[in-house]
């Protein structure tokens, strides 16, 4: 998925000067922080409630199933009204529903099936917050630096990923968990404050704004017809399915049964992900667009090479090494395939077209969690690890050679509105 144009990226420090931009990056770096805290503060509590990885992959399925049934109607409430107003009110619910788990876990009442309540109910609003999000972020920025815009926004999200787990790892053994999730209900408060200094959205044409209002199967179609969005989404799919699974879902289990380290160290296991996200988000800063199709083939091939050092690892050290470079795969992998999609979205469809993309994630993962879950309990958690890594390199070899010859101009849709 290349583009015949060679023209060098516009830099971060750039699109940091529009200061609408700079503000939601602020107030979304300390709000994600917080998640990412509570992310692994929950894992752990889970972990601590059953011995098997079965029962983590269950409780994503179900925290999952609204997202799945959900996010395209957010898509279509977040290109009909102000986003600013949806991201506000579901960083709202999901404070009260923090602080709600956290008083659970506080006093030892809290059982896997009150996290399953509270994941649905995070379901439901994160089906709203993240095709507004993704929407969001193109209108605060010039057309020319939307791809510089979505990969700073992936560096606070991987940033804050590297920090938050072993953040909230120190923070378990000071105060103890449920402070973990205190600090995330207020963290939501810097994200809402920022989005009370953005403007409204400008109205555009009355052909525009009546677009807006149209239905999914407008975003449906536009998906099926542009090739190298639907070849991208069906890449993001082909990760969560074989990937995510095992470092969004069975870490803790990892940690706890196979590496047998402590709280604190496991969340240094998670945050050294970070590191490598965060770089490879750094890094789509300067790739140019005649150069994704390559990078997507070497990160392709890095994925399967960590993930196989991951399930081989003996200690933490080992262990480390490899989430790293893991996670500078799929950092890339997801990075390039969500600029070129958000690239070509016009302006107009936006939110549908992000909710789309998202399905690939949220949709795919709670199957791929009690698929790959039950698996590692049959086999073990270090063979279904190689196997998972091994059907990725397959799957993905296929694709991209499936796609090899699709060209990646601008859509006439994307042009008509502007969209660069």
């Amino acid at each position: 998925m290349s583009d015949s144009s060679p023209s060098p990226p516009t830099s971060a420090w750039s699109v940091l000067r529009q200061g609408a931009f700079a503000r939601y990056i602020a107030g979304d770096a300390i709000s994600m922080l917080g998640t990412w805290m509570q992310q692994m503060a929950q894992g752990w509590v889970i972990a601590g409630l059953t011995t098997t990885a079965f029962t983590l992959g269950l409780v994503t399925f179900f925290s999952s199933l609204p997202m799945l049934a959900l996010t395209m109607f957010g898509g279509v409430i977040a290109d009909r009204f102000d986003k600013r107003r949806i991201l506000g009110a579901t960083q709202i619910v999901q404070a009260l529903l923090a602080v709600w788990v956290g008083h659970l876990v506080g006093t030892g009442e809290i059982r896997v099936l009150h996290i399953v309540i509270a994941g649905i109910c995070l379901g439901i609003s994160t089906a709203f917050e993240m095709p507004a999000a993704a929407a969001l972020v193109p209108e605060l920025v010039e057309r020319e630096q939307l791809s510089a815009a979505i990969a700073v926004d992936r560096s606070v999200f991987h940033a804050t990923r590297l920090i938050g787990p072993a953040v909230g790892g120190w923070l378990i053994g000071w105060l103890g968990t449920a402070w973990a999730f205190y600090a995330n209900a207020l963290s939501y408060s810097a994200l809402l404050i920022a989005l009370l200094t953005i403007r409204p959205r400008p109205l555009g044409e009355a052909h525009e704004e009546a677009a807006r209002r149209t239905g999914m199967a407008d975003g449906l179609a536009y998906v099926r017809r542009d090739k190298p969005t639907r070849a991208m989404i069906s890449m993001l799919a082909l990760v969560t399915f074989c990937i995510s699974p095992f470092f969004m879902i069975m870490m803790p289990m990892y940690s706890r049964h196979v590496l047998h380290i402590p709280a604190a160290q496991h969340g240094i296991l998670m945050g050294s992900s970070g590191i490598g996200a965060f770089a490879g988000s750094l890094w789509l800063l300067s790739i140019r667009k005649d150069k994704r199709r390559a990078w997507l083939i070497a990160a392709s091939v890095g994925i399967v090479i960590a993930m196989s050092a991951v399930a081989a690892a003996r200690g933490l050290a080992e262990a480390v090494v490899a989430m790293i470079s893991l996670a500078l795969g799929t950092s890339t992998v997801f990075g390039l395939a969500n600029t070129i999609v958000q690239e070509r979205a016009p302006d107009y469809i936006r939110g549908r077209v992000s909710a789309i993309a998202g399905l690939s994630f949220f949709g795919v993962l709670p199957f791929s969690g009690l698929i790959m879950s039950k698996f590692a309990d049959l086999v073990g958690l270090r063979l279904a690890m190689g196997c998972s890594a091994v059907c990725f390199g397959l799957g993905a070899a296929l694709m991209l050679y499936s796609h090899r010859r699709a060209e990646d101009p601008v859509p006439a849709e994307s042009e008509a509105s502007g969209v660069a």
